[in-house]
């Protein structure tokens, strides 16, 4: 039966939105915890479930047409509404109501997402995720997060002035599995460029994104940073927290490094860190890699004195 509201919800929305102006719209949950959305009928207001939002960050895309009317029980119990318009592309879904977006450089919704390391004494850092710069890639960077896939990752492609890469999980079946769930490229946002500390997926051609990430290291020069974005997945989705300490004194620049990966260098070669003893092989050949030790959506750790 919520499978037939759900396909009754789509084709109302399909029909409304040919007959007017289509509209994508990317809704995103701010709330600690998921959300339901639903779309109301012109004609009735009866509501259809279109989906639901995962807690912190959590997006969902929906053809739509301005004028369409949605609505959520936000964590109080009230009901809010929001009504599509044109020139705001993301609504960010909140207690006490929704606010429209228009996709530029407003941080306001940002989610904390904080890792710690194996340099020092478990040094940590954040990550502040700013979905309005690339939806499909912090919804996907999130949710990897969630699911504690980044726990115990190790920092195979270590390059200073240039960038560490990271994302083959250390659980093998996990990582097996990811691989092959794609996700499509983000447009380019307006006004950004690539600094130290922006985090990105990597790629290997279009729509490629997975599971694997990179930071810009500190003290990446001019000329590095202008080649960064040149690829369709290149987008960036969050930067490194430098309000409490500067970039080059973070555990980032701190991270060991064995020099780029097989043939540019003697670093950890990718595909023999994928098989089932992958990190068997790392930690054989290289025994001085640093790794993630856990990593955490801060809003959902406040009672985690552990970590």
């Amino acid at each position: 039966m919520r499978a037939l509201r759900f396909l009754v919800a789509a084709f109302w929305l399909v029909a409304e939105s040919s007959a007017n102006d289509a509209l994508q719209l990317g809704f995103r949950n701010s709330m600690p915890s998921d959300v339901e959305l639903f779309w109301e009928a012109p004609d009735n207001g009866a509501r259809h479930s279109v989906g639901t939002l995962p807690a912190d960050g959590g997006i969902l895309w929906q053809t739509t047409a301005v004028g369409h009317v949605f609505s959520y029980d936000d964590s109080t119990g009230e009901r809010q509404r929001v009504t599509a318009s044109a020139g705001h592309p993301f609504v960010s879904l909140g207690d006490g109501g929704a606010d429209m977006e228009s996709g530029d450089d407003s941080n306001d919704d940002e989610v904390r997402v904080r890792c710690s390391t194996t340099v020092g004494a478990g040094e940590s850092f954040d990550i502040l995720v700013r979905p309005h710069w690339s939806p499909l890639g912090a919804a996907r960077f999130l949710d990897l997060v969630r699911q504690k896939y980044y726990d115990d990752c190790a920092l195979t492609r270590v390059v200073p002035r240039f960038l560490t890469q990271l994302g083959i999980g250390a659980d093998a079946q996990a990582r097996s599995a990811w691989r092959h769930k794609t996700i499509k490229d983000d447009p380019r946002p307006w006004g950004v460029t690539f600094q130290p500390g922006m985090l990105s997926f990597a790629g290997g051609g279009p729509d490629s994104r997975t599971m694997e990430i990179f930071v810009v290291m500190p003290g990446a020069p001019p000329s590095v940073l202008a080649n960064f974005g040149t690829n369709p997945w290149e987008t960036p989705f969050g930067i490194v927290d430098t309000f409490a300490k500067p970039l080059e004194d973070s555990a980032v620049a701190r991270w060991h490094s064995y020099g780029d990966l097989p043939p540019w260098g003697k670093g950890p070669d990718h595909a023999k860190i994928y098989p089932q003893d992958g990190y068997e092989y790392l930690r054989r050949e290289f025994p001085k890699l640093d790794y993630l030790k856990k990593c955490w959506i801060v809003a959902d750790s406040r009672d985690s004195a552990d970590l």
